[in-house]
């Protein structure tokens, strides 16, 4: 699996964020968009072995085009400098929880979770993060999940959600506009020999999380 060709390029990507530049060096593009395809195959396969809803995902219904939406934004910069998959089995697009895997020097991430909820379903997560509370803390505050995902959300309210009181004793864990906990890993993760072992341990902790988000999300359809 050559992982140093993906690190190799997204370097070269960042240096050097310009259409010649990336028409000159497509086939190092190439190599490294392959290099990440076989890296989520064995991912796909791995989690596939304790969440079956992922058989049949394939890598390319994973992965992310390189290049940057820039019509709305300031960094006019074409070119993504980062390689990600969102493994889900309802597809890219889903509300549903998936699994993320983030390369990019510097930043590397193994993650899930669901971003950007239309403002329905995520009401019915806070509803249920609220109403099924114990539940909810036995997975976000069990040590074993905690030292990979010291935090389930980002983008958080700064007070409570409309609709919710103040006073609940664990409001912070509804404030969250984006329920996406996330495990930094270094640069050399996928260098080491027992990686994928690694990754299914992360993994399979935060399958209990998606499963708590799915089964709100479903009671929805």
């Amino acid at each position: 699996m050559n992982v140093p060709a993906i690190f190799h390029f997204l370097k070269d990507i960042s240096a050097n964020n310009n259409r010649e530049w990336f028409i000159e060096h497509k086939k190092e593009y190439e190599v490294a968009q392959k290099a990440f395809e076989n890296l989520l195959s064995q991912i796909i396969a791995r989690i596939s072995l304790f969440d079956e809803q992922i058989k049949g995902v394939t890598p390319k219904d994973c992965t992310f085009r390189i290049y940057r939406d820039v019509r709305f934004a300031a960094d006019k910069s074409p070119y993504k400098t980062h390689i990600g998959g969102y493994i889900n089995a309802k597809g890219k697009k889903s509300d549903h929880f998936g699994y993320y895997i983030h390369l990019e020097p510097g930043n590397c991430l193994l993650a899930g979770g669901s971003l950007c909820l239309p403002t329905p379903v995520l009401r019915a997560v806070r509803e249920s993060i609220h109403d099924n509370i114990e539940e909810f803390l036995s997975i976000v505050e069990d040590p074993n999940f905690k030292k990979f995902f010291p935090q389930i959300g980002e983008d958080p309210l700064k007070s409570a959600p409309k609709g919710f009181s103040k006073e609940f004793k664990y409001i912070d864990y509804l404030k969250f506009r984006q329920y996406t906990p996330i495990c930094r890993i270094p640069d050399s993760f996928f260098l080491e020999s027992d990686w994928l072992d690694q990754t299914e341990t992360i993994f399979k902790q935060l399958k209990r999380f998606g499963d708590f988000i799915n089964f709100t999300i479903d009671n929805l359809e």
